[in-house]
């Protein structure tokens, strides 16, 4: 049933990951520093808040079906220079967006590095699962969880200081910054990353959306997926509200959420890391429970704030971004053992797909629940909160039902 494939033997494993990471860090920061550009953008290319909204959901879906078309051509070549031809790609389109003359072309540009961009983020992952043996994976994903986080949780700020700091270029400046940071990481990748070709030796058998058809199916694919959506809709429901919740009904400054957001950050750099350890250690599914249901208590907080003092809150935001981000390191080292090595890449750009689809329905779902009052307050945002809830305990219960085949380069049972 298992392919006869061996784990690749890289020189320098730290420096392997720290280059995914990079690379997943540039990709995801990508998508997160439009968000705080809308007041500029809305201004100076003269659009309104629907075609703000377009920038910013043109990403997504186009990531979402670039994912899947992937999906017929990921496990045909050798990971590296695939990886390396997306990741041009993406540059040139991210700088493509700081060129942009007006709304049109930066929406089509924006298209394009979201489609990008979706690849990215699935191929990444196949190669750590090509490269790192189960029992230490959740250390590895814990590395590249944390660019993940920082990225999500850093954006904001990030765009918002490069904006003001190079007035001359204004909202153009975040993209530059991104293609000049990308850049580098192309050369550390072209440099250190090493050929993985393992998974060619199991020629492919038929028609190639009949393969992709028999992946998604498998009955233990769709319950990867399944949890996988679930954990997005238990985040992506609150996340994109929270500046918002807390300018509005909370009476906190604007010039507060980048602090929320840089503390956030600073502390999932570390606590990823820790939270990979510790599922190596003590099993991944034990691991993600604890995790899972501990985060249920700062979404609830979130969603439920009233004016209170702004430490509290900030203390509050910290745990936020560290246990709910967090069950991502966890989950994603189950899921990305659920499927055999040969259809890894087909899998994993599958995942990645669900990922992009699910956040975008959680942020349309969340959408609709929420309404502002005259005054410009956040109503029924705990009403989201019980819903993030509802499908963090989803996410348990499909969590202890995810298949796990034996994986021939693990040298111990799955620690799930």
């Amino acid at each position: 049933m298992h392919s006869s494939t061996h784990t690749p033997v890289i020189k320098n494993e730290r420096l392997f990951l720290l280059t995914i990471a990079g690379i997943q860090f540039t990709h995801i920061l990508d998508f997160m520093i439009m968000m705080p550009l809308g007041p500029q953008l809305i201004r100076l290319l003269h659009i309104d808040t629907h075609q703000f909204g377009l920038l910013l959901s043109s990403y997504t879906f186009t990531a979402a079906a670039s994912s899947l078309l992937a999906a017929t051509y990921i496990d045909r070549f050798d990971r590296r220079k695939l990886l390396l031809v997306l990741y041009a790609c993406f540059i040139i389109a991210t700088l493509c967006c700081g060129l942009a003359p007006n709304f049109t072309f930066l929406l089509i540009a924006r298209a394009l590095a979201g489609a990008f961009g979706g690849i990215l983020g699935g191929l990444v992952q196949t190669m750590i699962a090509d490269v790192i043996p189960f029992e230490r994976r959740g250390k590895a994903l814990g590395t590249v969880m944390a660019a993940f986080s920082i990225s999500t949780v850093a954006g904001v700020p990030l765009g918002l200081l490069l904006a003001s700091t190079f007035p001359a270029l204004g909202w153009r400046a975040p993209f530059f910054f991104i293609v000049l940071l990308s850049g580098i990481f192309w050369v550390i990748g072209y440099k250190l990353l090493p050929n993985l070709t393992a998974h060619l030796h199991n020629k492919p058998v038929g028609n190639i959306f009949q393969r992709i058809f028999a992946v998604a199916k498998e009955p233990r694919h769709l319950t990867a997926f399944a949890f996988i959506a679930m954990i997005m809709m238990a985040g992506f429901t609150v996340i994109p509200y929270i500046a918002l919740y807390m300018t509005t009904n909370v009476g906190l400054p604007e010039s507060f959420i980048t602090v929320v957001y840089l503390c956030g950050g600073a502390a999932t750099f570390f606590t990823s890391q820790l939270i990979g350890r510790m599922a190596d250690k003590y099993g991944k599914l034990k691991m993600y429970r604890i995790v899972a249901i501990a985060s249920f208590i700062p979404l609830l907080i979130t969603t439920h704030l009233v004016p209170i003092a702004w430490w509290l809150v900030l203390i509050n935001s910290t745990i936020f971004f560290i246990l709910v981000p967090g069950r991502m390191v966890p989950g994603m080292a189950m899921v990305s053992a659920v499927p055999e090595a040969h259809v890894r890449g087909t899998f994993m750009t599958l995942i990645s797909s669900v990922q992009m689809l699910s956040s975008g329905l959680a942020t349309l779902i969340a959408g609709l629940i929420i309404t502002r009052t005259p005054g410009g307050q956040i109503e029924h945002y705990d009403t989201v909160g019980y819903l993030a809830v509802a499908c963090g305990i989803v996410t348990i219960w499909l969590a202890h039902h995810l298949r796990i085949p034996p994986d021939p380069a693990a040298s111990s049972k799955p620690a799930a």
